[in-house]
């Protein structure tokens, strides 16, 4: 980008003064958008905020007197681009993330341990009250469990159909990709909605979380009625550990928008509001990531894995890296 030319005389002496500053200003920002200002020797970056607050000032004086259009849109964009360059974040992208899955999320999840509790038992207790009533009465399953969500996994199944549907081995890779596809994006739906509903005063929220385990509970007492309980956990722990802390993730989030709502402390709502909500979007964030791996898990890697044995090792591998992770990661070393 160049200065545009001087259409009028009475702007030479101003032009003649500070395009040198300009022009060094733009040499560097170029040089900062290419490489990163680590590639600026140190004179350099200390000369930056100077060469800013000049070209600010500059813009200042071009607006106050009117100069041609044409300056102004150069200034405006050569002072946006240098506030970029000096206040705007100095790390890429891949570091950010790093940052996020390193520290930001299990960090996160263990300041909001109360209310990921609280969510964890509500999912909890909806799954065992469905459970006891389901084996009390199969035709209650249906109060629980949709019948688009039950796939044939129902009642009017045969005990090997049941089984089958636990080991299909006829679906096309691009049908489990699809299938992966299909289960992040409601799972995803269903995370979202805990976090929304958290603006409701919580109760929403706790409601969601015992839908959920509840669906869950049925579903677990037909296969247990049926004689199935070790292929049925067989299938379900290996993302279902994944998939169901990410749910109570998004539940924690939404009770923490709560918390904000009913005890907002010293602060004014608005404000209790702001930092609670950074704080659950972070939980929301990490919950999005490990529904996108249960996905790839229950879509592809469960369909093709038949080994009981073989699921049940990725199932403890998986509660023993989440607890490792969350327990541990982001700990500040003394």
């Amino acid at each position: 980008m160049r200065a545009p030319a001087d259409p009028e005389p009475w702007t030479t002496a101003f032009r003649r003064e500070r395009e040198a500053a300009w022009h060094e200003l733009e040499t560097m920002l170029r040089t900062i958008e290419r490489a990163g200002a680590r590639t600026l020797p140190e004179a350099a970056l200390a000369r930056l905020p100077v060469l800013y607050r000049a070209a600010l000032s500059s813009l200042t004086v071009a607006r106050a007197t009117c100069l041609d259009l044409a300056l102004l849109d150069y200034l405006e964009a050569l002072t946006a681009r240098a506030w970029l360059a000096v206040y705007g974040p100095q790390r890429s992208g891949r570091a950010v993330a790093w940052q996020f899955v390193a520290a930001g999320l299990p960090r996160a999840v263990r300041a909001a341990g109360p209310q990921l509790l609280v969510a964890a038992v509500a999912l909890l207790l909806g799954h065992g009250v469905a459970q006891v009533l389901v084996a009390g009465d199969l035709s209650r399953y249906w109060y629980f469990v949709d019948e688009h969500l039950a796939g044939g996994r129902d009642p009017t199944a045969t005990t090997a159909e049941l089984r089958a549907t636990l080991f299909d081995t006829d679906q096309h890779s691009s049908m489990l990709a699809a299938f992966a596809a299909f289960l992040f994006s409601n799972n995803a739906q269903v995370a979202l909605l805990a976090f929304g509903l958290g603006l409701l005063a919580g109760v929403p929220v706790l409601l969601l979380m015992f839908s959920n385990g509840m669906t869950l509970g049925a579903m677990t007492a037909l296969f247990h009625d049926r004689g199935l309980a070790v292929e049925w956990w067989s299938w379900i722990l290996p993302h279902g550990l994944t998939e169901i802390t990410a749910v109570v993730l998004a539940g924690g989030a939404g009770l923490l928008l709560t918390d904000a709502l009913l005890f907002p402390g010293r602060c004014a709502r608005l404000q209790a509001l702001a930092r609670r909500g950074r704080h659950a979007g972070t939980l929301v964030l990490g919950a999005l990531t490990m529904l996108f791996l249960a996905g790839v898990l229950e879509g592809v890697f469960r369909q093709r894995v038949h080994d009981q044995t073989v699921r049940y090792l990725v199932a403890a591998a998986t509660a023993v890296l989440w607890v490792a992770y969350f327990g541990f990661a982001g700990r500040r070393r003394s």
